[in-house]
């Protein structure tokens, strides 16, 4: 599942659908100049039938998985919701890696993550908001619905308790890069099955799965009666309802995940983990990426203005 909006840029407005995306800080859409198969089916930006247009001059590129974005920089106006960006820069797509973007259901990406991992000289959206004072507080936060048609929201500039239960509990960031913080520990209770000596957590709405490094994520499915097949982890359908809760635990908070959550059934009727393991030793302490599969189960608050994360039981 893929959690998309709308926004629109330029005057009179031109509508894309896109990923509000914390793993990234650059916002792109695909342009009419673009000739990838992955530009032709989606939505592309005029750019010259905009009046409030102006091109940098610049050109970028940005890495997707196996494949990359290219193509120029441009600012205009950009609507998110009822905001109202002036002068935000963002990427133009002159070229996409059909292989990544073919198929996705989403025309291009807002990034809403920090200025340090923005492309050189460009500013990211959420900054602009803060800068032309868009917002009251500089906050943002998501509730990802399990449903799969309407029900999910990102709010800018404040918080509805409506869609958390309890309180938020705040955990400081360990760096302003990433939305980044510690983690304790994994565990299937009573036992340690990763993190032993902590780790680090990405909170990342532009990822589907919970991912972490191979070895840990080995212990985790030793643990769950399956079997794999390549890089996937097939998980005994039947089975799923008598599968344990795996927890992770923050800053000496609880937070766990039910099989219901990490057992996703495929259009082919097999069940597959959702964790994934990634190759690579950390030179620090191991990464672990909190996706949608996480995201789902609690509220997320991400505050700019003290560098934290607000974590609460999601309705």
């Amino acid at each position: 599942m893929v959690y998309v909006g709308n926004i629109t840029i330029g005057t009179p407005p031109q509508q894309f659908s896109v990923v509000f995306d914390t793993g990234s800080s650059d916002t792109w859409v695909p342009s009419i100049y673009c000739q990838s198969m992955a530009c032709v089916i989606h939505n592309t930006l005029d750019p010259f039938q905009s009046t409030t247009f102006k091109f940098s001059g610049k050109i970028f590129s940005l890495p997707y998985g196996a494949g990359t974005v290219t193509g120029f920089i441009g600012y205009d106006t950009i609507r998110v919701g009822d905001l109202i960006i002036k002068n935000q820069a963002f990427g133009i797509s002159l070229a996409e890696d059909d292989m990544v973007f073919e198929n996705a259901v989403f025309d291009g990406v807002l990034g809403l993550g920090y200025p340090s991992l923005a492309l050189e000289g460009t500013t990211p959206i959420f900054d602009t908001i803060m800068n032309q004072s868009l917002i009251s507080e500089p906050v943002f936060a998501f509730y990802l619905s399990t449903e799969t048609e309407a029900g999910s929201v990102v709010m800018f500039g404040g918080v509805l308790d409506c869609y958390y239960k309890g309180d938020l509990k705040w955990v400081p960031l360990s760096q302003t890069q990433y939305w980044q913080i510690p983690l304790d520990r994994i565990t299937i209770k009573p036992k340690f099955v990763a993190c032993k000596r902590r780790c680090q957590a990405i909170l990342d709405t532009g990822t589907s799965s919970l991912t972490g490094p191979r070895r840990q994520v080995y212990n985790i499915h030793k643990l769950i009666p399956g079997y794999y097949l390549q890089d996937l982890y097939v998980i005994y359908c039947n089975a799923s309802s008598t599968l344990p809760d795996i927890v992770f635990t923050i800053k000496g908070v609880d937070y766990p995940v039910p099989a219901q959550a990490y057992v996703q059934k495929t259009l082919g009727g097999i069940c597959l983990s959702a964790f994934k393991g990634i190759k690579g030793k950390p030179s620090g302490n191991p990464i672990w990426i909190l996706g949608d599969v996480f995201l789902r189960l609690y509220f997320t608050v991400f505050d700019r203005g003290q560098n934290r994360i607000g974590l609460a039981p999601a309705v």
